[in-house]
């Protein structure tokens, strides 16, 4: 008998200013870095290209990546 080896599932949210419109993203393909999720989206959401990383951070079995968007912020 083979083990198999899976990784966990990820989930990636787009967390805008007002924190009440977060944008859940599907995972393009499991082997993409976090990195290559966003230029995959940022065509999409012009926003993630100056985006913050947060994560992951496991929620049960799931990965969570969330990008902080900062455009049209001050300071």
């Amino acid at each position: 008998m083979a083990f198999q080896v899976k990784g966990a599932k990820r989930k990636f949210i787009i967390v805008k200013d007002n924190k009440k419109e977060n944008i859940e993203l599907k995972d393009p393909h499991p082997n993409m870095s976090h990195q290559e999720v966003i230029n995959h989206y940022s065509s999409q959401y012009p926003e993630l290209t100056t985006a913050n990383i947060d994560g992951p951070n496991m929620e049960g079995d799931v990965a969570v990546y969330k990008f902080t968007t900062v455009l049209g912020t001050k300071g």
